[in-house]
């Protein structure tokens, strides 16, 4: 997913409609209590606004937008973001985790699942470059897939990448998703429009391992 599903012009007087019970997943626990989830060096947990700076940081530079839709351009518009993202899963639409590497205490990227009434759920990720090529995202992307289907009880999972962006392309495939077809002018930024690849994970074909939730307030 290389949308940000948040829009700062309508966020803050947007109504958040529950999402209907036959779209619900199994487990809706989330909807009030996101865990923290902890894999090898990293821990994934809901966002925090003290986390605005440093997400504007890493998420804002040239080589981490250029496939993804604008982030936030402020550390208040990205607090703006982190309390939506709360009233929206809240809602039961979203979850978003932030990345904590060992020996760091603030996020430096996300991992993003949304749900939609009527389309399948999608999950979406960025990460600070000086944390690329270190292992981070493996870590954290089995521990949020194990999450959607275990704890969200969702069963397949969508994704979306440039056809360009080869590392967010060769991510997907070394955690074994599916390409499914192209997605014709799929994003658009910078008035250039980007063909995407959408691929697919299914519950069904992953192993079940056993992760690290914690429950506790953080």
């Amino acid at each position: 997913m290389e949308m940000m599903p948040f829009n700062a012009a309508v966020a803050s007087r947007e109504p958040l409609m529950a999402i209907p019970p036959m779209l619900r997943s199994q487990s809706p626990e989330w909807q009030s209590v996101v865990p923290m989830l902890i894999n090898g060096t990293i821990r994934l947990r809901e966002l925090r606004t003290s986390d605005a700076a440093t997400l504007l940081s890493m998420l804002s530079t040239e080589e981490v937008s250029r496939f993804i839709s604008p982030p936030p351009t402020s550390v208040a518009a990205f607090e703006q973001f982190i309390r939506w993202s709360h009233r929206t899963r809240a809602a039961g639409h979203y979850v978003c985790f932030g990345i904590v590497p060992a020996g760091c205490n603030a996020a430096v990227g996300m991992f993003q699942i949304q749900l939609r009434p009527g389309e399948p759920a999608e999950w979406g990720f960025a990460m600070g470059s000086p944390f690329w090529g270190t292992g981070l995202f493996v870590e954290g992307a089995e521990a949020v897939l194990d999450f959607a289907f275990d704890g969200m009880g969702l069963d397949q999972l969508g994704a979306r990448a440039a056809i360009e962006n080869g590392r967010g392309n060769g991510a997907l495939r070394k955690l074994g998703a599916v390409c499914e077809g192209v997605i014709p002018e799929g994003l658009v930024l910078n008035g250039r429009a980007l063909d995407q690849y959408y691929w697919t994970l299914a519950a069904d074909d992953r192993p079940r391992r056993k992760i690290v939730w914690d429950l506790r307030t953080h």
